[in-house]
């Protein structure tokens, strides 16, 4: 044989070896078209070296079962639930093992050859799309709101005729709900994280408090013409009740909301320009002076009218006055010391 056809028989021997060794090559790689490579995960589980289908078990089970458990929230013993099918969470975990799948398929025929039969990993990580209702999300923190918000009560006096009634404040109550709502939110799509939370609220103090009331209202005084009756309240509760005089018909003490505008002892008599006053009208009649009715203490409440003591005793009880209010002297210097500047008083 010459030197010319033992080449061409080595040519073709070389020929059918490399034709044989590529029929294997893209057998070898046909049997793998449905395997994902090595070093591929998928929401951070491993699925290299799967089939498709058991990759798909696989994040079924990993993936989408858990987050199928409902979130719960609790307080105290309140509980409120979100199950997956109201929340409508829904992984497409086909969509991400057909990612995976082309990731391996990635590169020619003999590059995926020698991964394979090196093992060498490709490293990549997928997400899987995880979507879920966010209307469903927003309808259970508000259903906790609802639960949870308490509006806090100012607390309020009243004062009348009856008395002094007092509704006290209550502090109120509001839900965190957005840090609520960011937890749920980062939880509701993450297989791994738990999903059962606490409803967290903050105190909401009142405007207005009972104790502040009580300062402000630390001293009223009720004047009762009807009764003839004088009634001191300190911190809102009865301290003592006097008897008293009133205004006489068409001089009546004026009713109404007032408060102490001034306070005196032994004071002067300034006397209204009114023609009750006589020849007295407008002028200034000093402490000691025997026709001066104001006697020992003198309390101002409104346009010359106020509270004071008496030496006609007998008047007490009745409706005699020009529309101050008077008391015995003794009563009156005993009001006088319990009863500051700016105390409330009520006229009924």
């Amino acid at each position: 044989m010459s030197t010319r056809s033992r080449l061409l028989v080595v040519l073709v021997l070389a020929l059918v070896v490399l034709g044989g060794l590529a029929g294997g090559v893209y057998a070898y790689d046909h049997a793998r078209r449905d395997r994902i490579a090595a070093g591929i995960q998928v929401g951070g589980i491993d699925v290299g070296g799967l089939t498709t289908q058991a990759a798909r078990t696989r994040l079924q089970r990993r993936i989408l079962d858990p987050l199928q458990q409902p979130i719960v929230v609790r307080r105290g013993h309140q509980r409120w639930r979100l199950t997956a099918r109201r929340a409508r969470i829904a992984a497409d975990l086909d969509a991400a093992v057909d990612q995976a799948l082309e990731r391996s398929r990635s590169g020619g025929l003999f590059e995926r050859t020698w991964r394979a039969l090196s093992g060498a990993p490709i490293h990549a990580s997928l997400d899987p799309q995880v979507t879920y209702s966010h209307t469903a999300l927003r309808r259970l923190v508000r259903r906790i709101e609802s639960d949870v918000d308490r509006t806090p009560r100012d607390a309020n006096v009243t004062i009348d005729g009856s008395g002094v009634s007092e509704t006290p404040s209550h502090d109120g109550r509001k839900l965190r709900a957005l840090a609520l709502r960011r937890q749920i939110k980062a939880a509701i799509v993450t297989p791994t994280a738990a999903r059962a939370f606490r409803a967290h609220a903050v105190k909401v103090r009142p405007q207005v408090t009972t104790a502040e009331l009580t300062r402000k209202y630390a001293t009223v005084v009720i004047v009762n013409r009807g009764a003839f009756r004088l009634t001191l309240y300190k911190n809102l509760k009865i301290a003592r009740t006097y008897p008293i005089a009133v205004g006489r018909v068409g001089l009546e003490t004026p009713a109404g909301l007032y408060s102490i505008a001034n306070k005196a002892v032994d004071p002067a008599w300034h006397v209204p320009n009114s023609a009750w006053a006589g020849d007295l009208a407008g002028k200034v009649i000093p402490p000691d002076d025997p026709s001066n009715p104001i006697k020992a203490r003198w309390l101002g409440i409104y346009d010359g009218v106020g509270i004071h003591g008496t030496s006609d005793d007998a008047s007490i009880g009745t409706a005699a006055s020009h529309g101050c209010i008077r008391m015995h002297i003794p009563d009156v210097e005993d009001l006088y010391n319990r009863v500051p500047i700016g105390s409330a008083v009520y006229i009924a």
